[in-house]
Protein backbone atom coordinates (compact mmCIF):
# COMPACT_ATOMS: atom_id res chain seq x y z
CA UNK A 1 0.00 0.00 0.00
CA UNK A 2 1.01 3.38 -0.95
CA UNK A 3 -0.08 6.26 1.54
CA UNK A 4 1.41 9.14 2.60
CA UNK A 5 0.51 11.82 5.49
CA UNK A 6 0.13 15.29 4.69
CA UNK A 7 -0.61 17.71 7.61
CA UNK A 8 -2.78 20.15 7.31
CA UNK A 9 -2.19 24.04 7.73
CA UNK A 10 -4.14 25.70 10.72
CA UNK A 11 -5.17 25.42 14.29
CA UNK A 12 -8.85 24.28 13.32
CA UNK A 13 -9.58 21.10 14.33
CA UNK A 14 -12.30 18.80 12.01
CA UNK A 15 -14.20 15.70 12.95
CA UNK A 16 -13.40 12.44 11.34
CA UNK A 17 -16.13 10.90 9.43
CA UNK A 18 -18.07 8.43 10.54
CA UNK A 19 -15.58 5.77 9.40
CA UNK A 20 -15.29 2.46 11.05
CA UNK A 21 -13.23 -0.70 10.13
CA UNK A 22 -16.45 -2.34 10.53
CA UNK A 23 -17.69 -1.41 7.68
CA UNK A 24 -14.08 -3.49 6.15
CA UNK A 25 -15.44 -6.62 7.67
CA UNK A 26 -16.70 -8.75 4.83
CA UNK A 27 -13.15 -7.82 3.05
CA UNK A 28 -11.11 -8.25 6.40
CA UNK A 29 -12.78 -11.65 7.24
CA UNK A 30 -11.28 -13.25 3.17
CA UNK A 31 -8.22 -12.32 4.33
CA UNK A 32 -5.80 -15.52 5.24
CA UNK A 33 -8.79 -17.80 3.28
CA UNK A 34 -7.83 -16.81 -0.71
CA UNK A 35 -4.38 -16.87 -2.15
CA UNK A 36 -4.58 -16.66 -6.04
CA UNK A 37 -2.82 -19.01 -8.40
CA UNK A 38 -2.29 -22.94 -7.99
CA UNK A 39 -1.25 -24.02 -4.88
CA UNK A 40 2.17 -25.79 -5.36
CA UNK A 41 2.82 -29.46 -4.85
CA UNK A 42 6.62 -30.83 -5.51
CA UNK A 43 6.55 -32.83 -8.22
CA UNK A 44 7.63 -36.92 -7.95
CA UNK A 45 10.73 -37.81 -9.60
CA UNK A 46 10.39 -41.23 -12.14
CA UNK A 47 13.54 -43.25 -10.95
CA UNK A 48 14.05 -46.39 -11.36
CA UNK A 49 14.32 -49.29 -8.33
CA UNK A 50 17.53 -50.03 -8.13
CA UNK A 51 20.78 -49.17 -9.72
CA UNK A 52 22.34 -50.87 -12.43
CA UNK A 53 25.13 -52.02 -10.76
CA UNK A 54 23.49 -53.15 -7.74
CA UNK A 55 24.24 -56.60 -7.80
CA UNK A 56 27.93 -55.99 -7.64
CA UNK A 57 29.43 -56.99 -4.40
CA UNK A 58 31.14 -53.65 -4.43
CA UNK A 59 27.91 -52.00 -3.68
CA UNK A 60 25.03 -51.86 -0.85
CA UNK A 61 22.14 -50.95 -1.50
CA UNK A 62 21.92 -50.01 2.17
CA UNK A 63 20.77 -46.53 2.84
CA UNK A 64 23.26 -44.49 5.03
CA UNK A 65 24.14 -41.47 6.40
CA UNK A 66 26.85 -40.26 4.41
CA UNK A 67 27.53 -36.29 5.34
CA UNK A 68 31.17 -36.76 6.18
CA UNK A 69 32.15 -39.56 3.71
CA UNK A 70 35.80 -38.84 3.24
CA UNK A 71 36.52 -40.17 6.23
CA UNK A 72 35.56 -43.60 4.98
CA UNK A 73 38.88 -43.14 2.90
CA UNK A 74 40.35 -43.61 6.87
CA UNK A 75 43.57 -40.49 6.41
CA UNK A 76 43.99 -37.95 9.37
CA UNK A 77 45.41 -35.68 6.88
CA UNK A 78 42.43 -35.94 4.46
CA UNK A 79 40.37 -35.54 6.79
CA UNK A 80 42.03 -31.77 7.97
CA UNK A 81 42.10 -30.63 4.68
CA UNK A 82 38.47 -30.77 4.08
CA UNK A 83 37.30 -29.16 7.39
CA UNK A 84 39.77 -26.65 6.69
CA UNK A 85 38.49 -25.84 3.15
CA UNK A 86 34.63 -25.69 4.03
CA UNK A 87 35.55 -23.92 6.79
CA UNK A 88 37.94 -21.52 5.46
CA UNK A 89 37.51 -21.91 1.59
CA UNK A 90 36.80 -18.54 -0.78
CA UNK A 91 34.16 -20.53 -2.53
CA UNK A 92 31.97 -21.42 1.16
CA UNK A 93 32.46 -17.85 2.43
CA UNK A 94 30.82 -16.51 -1.20
CA UNK A 95 27.86 -18.89 -0.88
CA UNK A 96 27.33 -18.29 2.08
CA UNK A 97 27.34 -14.59 1.46
CA UNK A 98 24.83 -15.30 -0.70
CA UNK A 99 22.91 -17.10 1.45
CA UNK A 100 23.12 -13.83 4.16
CA UNK A 101 21.30 -12.40 1.27
CA UNK A 102 18.59 -14.58 0.53
CA UNK A 103 17.56 -14.66 4.12
CA UNK A 104 17.64 -10.86 4.23
CA UNK A 105 15.14 -10.93 1.14
CA UNK A 106 12.96 -13.24 2.39
CA UNK A 107 12.66 -10.93 5.91
CA UNK A 108 12.12 -7.95 3.01
CA UNK A 109 9.21 -9.57 1.51
CA UNK A 110 7.82 -11.05 4.80
CA UNK A 111 7.54 -7.42 6.24
CA UNK A 112 4.82 -6.81 3.94
CA UNK A 113 2.08 -8.76 5.75
CA UNK A 114 2.73 -5.46 8.25
CA UNK A 115 1.44 -2.08 9.08
CA UNK A 116 4.53 -0.04 8.00
CA UNK A 117 4.72 3.15 9.79
CA UNK A 118 6.97 6.62 9.57
CA UNK A 119 8.23 9.22 11.52
CA UNK A 120 8.47 13.08 10.09
CA UNK A 121 9.33 16.51 11.12
CA UNK A 122 9.67 19.77 9.40
CA UNK A 123 9.51 23.31 9.60
CA UNK A 124 8.56 25.14 6.56
CA UNK A 125 9.13 29.45 6.24
CA UNK A 126 6.59 30.33 3.23
CA UNK A 127 6.11 33.67 1.15
CA UNK A 128 3.04 34.19 -0.61
CA UNK A 129 2.22 36.53 -2.98
CA UNK A 130 0.48 40.14 -2.12
CA UNK A 131 -0.97 40.29 -5.19
CA UNK A 132 -3.52 37.33 -4.71
CA UNK A 133 -6.04 36.44 -2.36
CA UNK A 134 -3.19 33.82 -0.23
CA UNK A 135 -1.21 36.35 0.36
CA UNK A 136 -3.09 39.48 1.73
CA UNK A 137 -3.30 40.76 4.31
CA UNK A 138 0.07 38.13 5.55
CA UNK A 139 3.05 37.75 2.57
CA UNK A 140 5.32 35.31 4.68
CA UNK A 141 4.49 32.68 7.46
CA UNK A 142 6.00 29.60 9.03
CA UNK A 143 4.73 26.29 9.64
CA UNK A 144 6.05 23.53 12.41
CA UNK A 145 4.79 20.25 11.87
CA UNK A 146 5.10 16.78 13.22
CA UNK A 147 3.67 13.22 13.05
CA UNK A 148 3.04 9.77 12.39
CA UNK A 149 1.85 7.86 9.03
CA UNK A 150 0.78 4.21 9.06
CA UNK A 151 -0.58 2.20 6.03
CA UNK A 152 -1.55 -1.13 5.36
CA UNK A 153 -2.14 -3.35 2.55
CA UNK A 154 -5.24 -6.09 3.12
CA UNK A 155 -4.03 -8.89 1.39
CA UNK A 156 -7.20 -10.40 0.36
CA UNK A 157 -6.14 -12.22 -2.64
CA UNK A 158 -3.46 -13.75 -1.05
CA UNK A 159 -0.43 -11.79 -3.57
CA UNK A 160 1.63 -10.99 -0.79
CA UNK A 161 1.29 -14.68 0.44
CA UNK A 162 2.58 -15.83 -2.53
CA UNK A 163 5.36 -13.20 -2.43
CA UNK A 164 6.39 -14.55 1.30
CA UNK A 165 6.26 -18.35 -0.40
CA UNK A 166 8.37 -17.21 -3.40
CA UNK A 167 10.99 -15.53 -0.97
CA UNK A 168 10.96 -19.02 1.37
CA UNK A 169 11.28 -21.38 -1.68
CA UNK A 170 14.17 -18.58 -3.20
CA UNK A 171 16.30 -18.95 0.58
CA UNK A 172 16.05 -22.72 0.53
CA UNK A 173 17.57 -22.80 -3.15
CA UNK A 174 20.00 -20.44 -1.58
CA UNK A 175 20.23 -22.74 1.46
CA UNK A 176 21.02 -26.05 -0.90
CA UNK A 177 23.17 -23.81 -3.44
CA UNK A 178 25.95 -23.63 -0.34
CA UNK A 179 25.58 -27.38 0.45
CA UNK A 180 26.32 -27.84 -3.22
CA UNK A 181 28.96 -25.31 -3.25
CA UNK A 182 30.48 -27.50 0.38
CA UNK A 183 29.69 -30.84 -0.91
CA UNK A 184 31.64 -29.43 -4.68
CA UNK A 185 35.04 -28.26 -2.47
CA UNK A 186 35.03 -31.23 -0.35
CA UNK A 187 35.21 -33.68 -3.41
CA UNK A 188 37.71 -31.18 -4.70
CA UNK A 189 39.61 -30.98 -2.13
CA UNK A 190 40.09 -35.18 -1.90
CA UNK A 191 40.81 -35.73 -5.71
CA UNK A 192 43.64 -33.09 -5.19
CA UNK A 193 44.76 -35.11 -2.13
CA UNK A 194 44.55 -38.29 -4.29
CA UNK A 195 46.43 -37.03 -7.11
CA UNK A 196 49.33 -35.30 -4.87
CA UNK A 197 49.66 -38.92 -3.48
CA UNK A 198 49.72 -40.36 -6.83
CA UNK A 199 52.26 -38.17 -7.99
CA UNK A 200 54.29 -38.99 -4.72
CA UNK A 201 54.00 -42.60 -4.89
CA UNK A 202 54.80 -42.30 -9.18
CA UNK A 203 57.78 -40.26 -8.47
CA UNK A 204 59.50 -42.61 -5.72
CA UNK A 205 58.48 -45.34 -8.10
CA UNK A 206 60.54 -43.50 -11.08
CA UNK A 207 63.20 -43.12 -8.53
CA UNK A 208 63.24 -46.79 -7.59
CA UNK A 209 63.22 -47.71 -11.28
CA UNK A 210 66.15 -45.01 -11.86
CA UNK A 211 67.80 -46.96 -9.42
CA UNK A 212 67.30 -50.53 -10.66
CA UNK A 213 68.44 -49.53 -14.49
CA UNK A 214 71.58 -47.82 -13.46
CA UNK A 215 72.50 -50.81 -11.24
CA UNK A 216 72.07 -52.61 -14.76
CA UNK A 217 74.17 -49.74 -16.56
CA UNK A 218 76.91 -50.15 -13.97
CA UNK A 219 77.14 -54.05 -14.57
CA UNK A 220 76.75 -53.75 -18.16
CA UNK A 221 79.83 -51.08 -18.23
CA UNK A 222 81.86 -53.54 -16.31
CA UNK A 223 80.90 -56.47 -18.69
CA UNK A 224 82.09 -54.16 -21.44
CA UNK A 225 85.01 -52.53 -19.94
CA UNK A 226 86.21 -56.70 -19.37
CA UNK A 227 85.63 -57.05 -23.10
CA UNK A 228 82.31 -59.37 -22.65
CA UNK A 229 79.96 -57.22 -24.15
CA UNK A 230 79.31 -54.00 -26.90
CA UNK A 231 79.38 -50.61 -26.61
CA UNK A 232 75.76 -50.92 -28.06
CA UNK A 233 74.12 -52.65 -24.76
CA UNK A 234 76.38 -49.66 -22.75
CA UNK A 235 74.60 -47.15 -24.91
CA UNK A 236 71.21 -49.60 -24.97
CA UNK A 237 71.00 -48.94 -20.37
CA UNK A 238 72.27 -45.26 -20.92
CA UNK A 239 69.41 -44.73 -22.43
CA UNK A 240 66.96 -46.28 -20.49
CA UNK A 241 68.21 -44.64 -17.44
CA UNK A 242 67.79 -41.21 -19.37
CA UNK A 243 64.50 -42.18 -20.21
CA UNK A 244 63.10 -43.06 -17.03
CA UNK A 245 64.94 -40.32 -15.35
CA UNK A 246 63.29 -38.07 -17.59
CA UNK A 247 60.06 -38.59 -16.28
CA UNK A 248 60.39 -37.03 -12.75
CA UNK A 249 60.31 -33.48 -13.37
CA UNK A 250 57.07 -33.89 -14.81
CA UNK A 251 55.53 -36.07 -12.18
CA UNK A 252 57.01 -33.55 -9.77
CA UNK A 253 55.42 -30.48 -11.51
CA UNK A 254 51.92 -32.46 -10.94
CA UNK A 255 52.97 -33.30 -7.30
CA UNK A 256 53.82 -29.72 -6.91
CA UNK A 257 50.62 -28.29 -8.63
CA UNK A 258 47.93 -30.47 -6.83
CA UNK A 259 49.93 -29.02 -3.58
CA UNK A 260 48.97 -25.46 -4.67
CA UNK A 261 45.51 -26.24 -5.65
CA UNK A 262 44.53 -27.66 -2.37
CA UNK A 263 46.11 -24.23 -0.51
CA UNK A 264 43.97 -22.42 -2.33
CA UNK A 265 40.89 -24.27 -1.75
CA UNK A 266 41.68 -23.60 1.67
CA UNK A 267 41.92 -20.06 1.14
CA UNK A 268 46.26 -19.99 1.57
CA UNK A 269 48.80 -18.97 -1.08
CA UNK A 270 50.75 -21.86 -2.78
CA UNK A 271 53.24 -22.93 -1.21
CA UNK A 272 52.17 -22.68 2.47
CA UNK A 273 50.44 -26.26 2.60
CA UNK A 274 54.26 -27.38 1.84
CA UNK A 275 54.98 -28.68 5.68
CA UNK A 276 51.23 -30.03 5.94
CA UNK A 277 51.80 -32.28 3.44
CA UNK A 278 55.45 -33.38 3.72
CA UNK A 279 56.02 -37.06 3.95
CA UNK A 280 55.01 -39.70 1.66
CA UNK A 281 51.66 -41.36 2.28
CA UNK A 282 49.99 -44.20 0.71
CA UNK A 283 47.01 -43.71 -1.74
CA UNK A 284 43.43 -43.20 0.61
CA UNK A 285 41.82 -47.03 0.15
CA UNK A 286 38.47 -46.78 -0.33
CA UNK A 287 36.19 -48.85 1.93
CA UNK A 288 35.47 -52.84 0.75
CA UNK A 289 31.98 -51.64 0.51
CA UNK A 290 30.12 -49.23 -0.45
CA UNK A 291 26.48 -48.18 0.64
CA UNK A 292 25.29 -46.53 -2.20
CA UNK A 293 20.94 -47.08 -1.28
CA UNK A 294 18.47 -46.86 -4.16
CA UNK A 295 17.85 -44.19 -7.03
CA UNK A 296 14.86 -42.54 -5.01
CA UNK A 297 17.66 -41.59 -1.87
CA UNK A 298 19.15 -39.42 -4.48
CA UNK A 299 16.24 -37.08 -5.08
CA UNK A 300 16.06 -36.50 -1.59
CA UNK A 301 20.08 -36.28 -0.58
CA UNK A 302 21.38 -34.35 -3.87
CA UNK A 303 21.64 -30.52 -3.10
CA UNK A 304 21.63 -29.53 -6.75
CA UNK A 305 17.83 -31.55 -7.07
CA UNK A 306 16.61 -29.88 -4.32
CA UNK A 307 17.75 -26.69 -5.39
CA UNK A 308 16.08 -27.19 -8.48
CA UNK A 309 12.68 -28.21 -6.54
CA UNK A 310 12.98 -24.97 -4.07
CA UNK A 311 13.35 -22.48 -7.54
CA UNK A 312 10.35 -24.39 -9.21
CA UNK A 313 8.19 -23.91 -5.70
CA UNK A 314 9.46 -20.40 -5.98
CA UNK A 315 8.36 -19.50 -9.59
CA UNK A 316 5.51 -21.70 -9.39
CA UNK A 317 4.28 -18.96 -6.01
CA UNK A 318 5.05 -15.87 -8.48
CA UNK A 319 2.56 -16.91 -10.81
CA UNK A 320 -0.23 -16.37 -7.59
CA UNK A 321 2.29 -12.76 -7.59
CA UNK A 322 1.29 -11.94 -11.08
CA UNK A 323 -2.15 -13.30 -10.77
CA UNK A 324 -2.93 -11.36 -7.59
CA UNK A 325 -2.10 -7.88 -9.93
CA UNK A 326 -5.12 -8.76 -11.96
CA UNK A 327 -7.16 -7.47 -8.49
CA UNK A 328 -7.98 -4.51 -7.10
CA UNK A 329 -6.15 -3.51 -3.77
CA UNK A 330 -7.32 -2.70 -0.73
CA UNK A 331 -5.41 -0.67 1.87
CA UNK A 332 -5.74 1.39 5.00
CA UNK A 333 -3.85 4.41 6.16
CA UNK A 334 -3.73 6.53 8.99
CA UNK A 335 -1.75 10.02 9.97
CA UNK A 336 -1.63 11.52 13.55
CA UNK A 337 0.23 14.75 13.91
CA UNK A 338 1.13 18.30 15.28
CA UNK A 339 0.76 21.08 13.32
CA UNK A 340 1.44 24.92 14.04
CA UNK A 341 2.45 28.86 12.92
CA UNK A 342 4.59 29.14 16.07
CA UNK A 343 6.80 26.82 17.29
CA UNK A 344 5.55 27.62 20.54
CA UNK A 345 2.14 26.15 20.06
CA UNK A 346 3.44 22.98 18.31
CA UNK A 347 2.20 20.99 21.56
CA UNK A 348 -0.86 23.07 22.44
CA UNK A 349 -4.48 22.01 22.46
CA UNK A 350 -5.64 22.34 19.24
CA UNK A 351 -2.93 22.11 17.27
CA UNK A 352 -3.42 18.29 16.07
CA UNK A 353 -4.12 16.86 12.61
CA UNK A 354 -5.16 13.62 11.77
CA UNK A 355 -6.57 11.25 9.07
CA UNK A 356 -7.87 8.37 8.32
CA UNK A 357 -9.86 5.83 6.18
CA UNK A 358 -9.54 3.06 3.07
CA UNK A 359 -7.92 3.48 -0.21
CA UNK A 360 -8.63 0.80 -3.17
CA UNK A 361 -6.12 0.67 -6.64
CA UNK A 362 -7.22 -1.53 -9.37
CA UNK A 363 -5.11 -1.39 -12.53
CA UNK A 364 -8.83 -1.79 -14.44
CA UNK A 365 -7.94 -1.30 -17.74
CA UNK A 366 -4.53 -3.35 -17.59
CA UNK A 367 -6.37 -6.37 -17.32
CA UNK A 368 -5.00 -7.92 -21.34
CA UNK A 369 -1.33 -7.30 -20.04
CA UNK A 370 -1.08 -8.24 -16.21
CA UNK A 371 -2.94 -11.50 -18.06
CA UNK A 372 0.34 -11.92 -20.46
CA UNK A 373 2.30 -11.33 -17.06
CA UNK A 374 0.48 -14.74 -15.96
CA UNK A 375 1.12 -16.41 -19.15
CA UNK A 376 5.16 -15.34 -18.56
CA UNK A 377 4.90 -16.60 -15.24
CA UNK A 378 3.13 -19.76 -15.84
CA UNK A 379 6.36 -20.86 -18.42
CA UNK A 380 8.98 -19.81 -16.33
CA UNK A 381 7.70 -22.22 -13.86
CA UNK A 382 7.27 -24.98 -16.73
CA UNK A 383 10.60 -24.22 -17.84
CA UNK A 384 11.76 -24.73 -13.87
CA UNK A 385 10.09 -28.14 -14.05
CA UNK A 386 12.37 -28.83 -16.81
CA UNK A 387 15.38 -28.53 -15.19
CA UNK A 388 14.67 -29.70 -12.26
CA UNK A 389 13.80 -32.86 -14.56
CA UNK A 390 16.52 -32.26 -16.22
CA UNK A 391 18.70 -32.54 -12.79
CA UNK A 392 17.19 -35.75 -11.77
CA UNK A 393 18.14 -36.95 -14.79
CA UNK A 394 21.95 -35.59 -15.08
CA UNK A 395 22.32 -36.87 -11.34
CA UNK A 396 20.94 -40.67 -12.13
CA UNK A 397 23.53 -40.66 -14.97
CA UNK A 398 26.62 -39.53 -12.79
CA UNK A 399 25.97 -41.85 -10.12
CA UNK A 400 25.54 -45.18 -12.62
CA UNK A 401 28.82 -43.43 -14.78
CA UNK A 402 30.77 -43.23 -10.93
CA UNK A 403 29.29 -46.57 -10.12
CA UNK A 404 30.55 -48.32 -13.54
CA UNK A 405 33.91 -46.33 -13.15
CA UNK A 406 34.54 -47.58 -9.63
CA UNK A 407 33.91 -51.56 -10.60
CA UNK A 408 35.62 -51.86 -14.14
CA UNK A 409 38.60 -50.17 -12.29
CA UNK A 410 38.64 -52.23 -9.36
CA UNK A 411 39.00 -55.41 -12.44
CA UNK A 412 41.89 -53.45 -13.86
CA UNK A 413 43.81 -52.69 -11.12
CA UNK A 414 43.79 -56.42 -10.49
CA UNK A 415 44.96 -57.43 -14.36
CA UNK A 416 47.90 -54.61 -13.59
CA UNK A 417 48.89 -55.93 -10.14
CA UNK A 418 49.47 -59.62 -12.03
CA UNK A 419 51.52 -58.23 -14.57
CA UNK A 420 53.32 -56.03 -12.29
CA UNK A 421 54.40 -59.37 -10.46
CA UNK A 422 55.03 -60.73 -13.50
CA UNK A 423 56.88 -58.31 -14.77
CA UNK A 424 59.47 -57.91 -11.76
CA UNK A 425 59.56 -61.48 -11.97
CA UNK A 426 60.62 -60.96 -15.87
CA UNK A 427 63.36 -58.41 -14.74
CA UNK A 428 65.16 -61.31 -12.35
CA UNK A 429 64.89 -63.97 -14.97
CA UNK A 430 66.55 -62.00 -17.73
CA UNK A 431 69.41 -60.14 -15.86
CA UNK A 432 70.33 -63.64 -14.40
CA UNK A 433 70.05 -65.48 -17.81
CA UNK A 434 72.06 -61.90 -18.98
CA UNK A 435 74.97 -62.44 -16.84
CA UNK A 436 74.72 -66.28 -18.04
CA UNK A 437 74.76 -65.63 -21.38
CA UNK A 438 71.96 -67.22 -22.15
CA UNK A 439 69.77 -64.25 -23.60
CA UNK A 440 70.61 -60.56 -25.03
CA UNK A 441 70.63 -57.04 -23.52
CA UNK A 442 67.73 -56.45 -24.79
CA UNK A 443 65.53 -59.00 -23.06
CA UNK A 444 66.82 -57.02 -20.04
CA UNK A 445 65.69 -53.82 -21.47
CA UNK A 446 62.20 -54.71 -22.07
CA UNK A 447 61.77 -56.62 -19.18
CA UNK A 448 62.73 -53.40 -17.04
CA UNK A 449 60.70 -51.10 -19.40
CA UNK A 450 57.32 -53.20 -18.97
CA UNK A 451 58.43 -52.90 -15.12
CA UNK A 452 58.46 -49.26 -15.10
CA UNK A 453 54.95 -48.83 -16.85
CA UNK A 454 53.40 -50.82 -14.97
CA UNK A 455 54.29 -49.71 -11.76
CA UNK A 456 53.51 -46.30 -12.68
CA UNK A 457 50.07 -47.49 -14.11
CA UNK A 458 49.47 -49.27 -10.77
CA UNK A 459 49.72 -45.97 -9.34
CA UNK A 460 47.36 -44.57 -11.16
CA UNK A 461 44.70 -47.01 -11.31
CA UNK A 462 44.74 -46.83 -7.53
CA UNK A 463 44.30 -43.31 -7.69
CA UNK A 464 41.65 -43.43 -9.96
CA UNK A 465 39.76 -46.13 -7.84
CA UNK A 466 39.83 -43.60 -4.38
CA UNK A 467 38.48 -40.88 -7.10
CA UNK A 468 35.74 -42.69 -8.83
CA UNK A 469 34.53 -43.21 -4.95
CA UNK A 470 35.06 -39.71 -4.43
CA UNK A 471 32.96 -39.10 -7.48
CA UNK A 472 30.63 -41.68 -6.50
CA UNK A 473 29.82 -39.95 -3.02
CA UNK A 474 29.46 -36.71 -4.54
CA UNK A 475 26.95 -37.87 -6.91
CA UNK A 476 24.76 -39.66 -4.14
CA UNK A 477 24.68 -36.03 -2.52
CA UNK A 478 26.97 -36.68 0.48
CA UNK A 479 28.45 -33.41 2.26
Amino acid sequence: MNTHMKTQRGTSVRKPARFTVAALAPLLAAVGCTSVGPDYKAPVAAVPAEWRAAGDPAFSQQSTEISEWWRYLDDPVLDRLVERAIQQGPDLREAFARLREARALREVAGAERFPSLDVDASYQRRGESERTSAGAPVSNSSLYAAGLDASWEIDLWGRIQRSVEAADADLGASVEDSRAVALAVAAETAVNYVELRAFQRRVAIAHRNVDLQEQTLALVQARFDAGLVGERDVAQAATNVGITRSRVPALETGWRAAEHRLAVLLGRAPGELAADLEGMRAIPVPPVEVAVGVPADLVRKRPDVRRAERLLAAEHARIGVATGDLYPRLALFGSLGLAADDASDLFRSGSDVFGIGPSIRWKLFDGARLRRRVEAQSARAEQALVRWERTVLTALEETENAMTAFVHDHTRRHSIREAADQARRAVELSQFEYQEGVSDFQAVLDSQRALAQLEDELAQIEAAITTNLVALYKALGGG
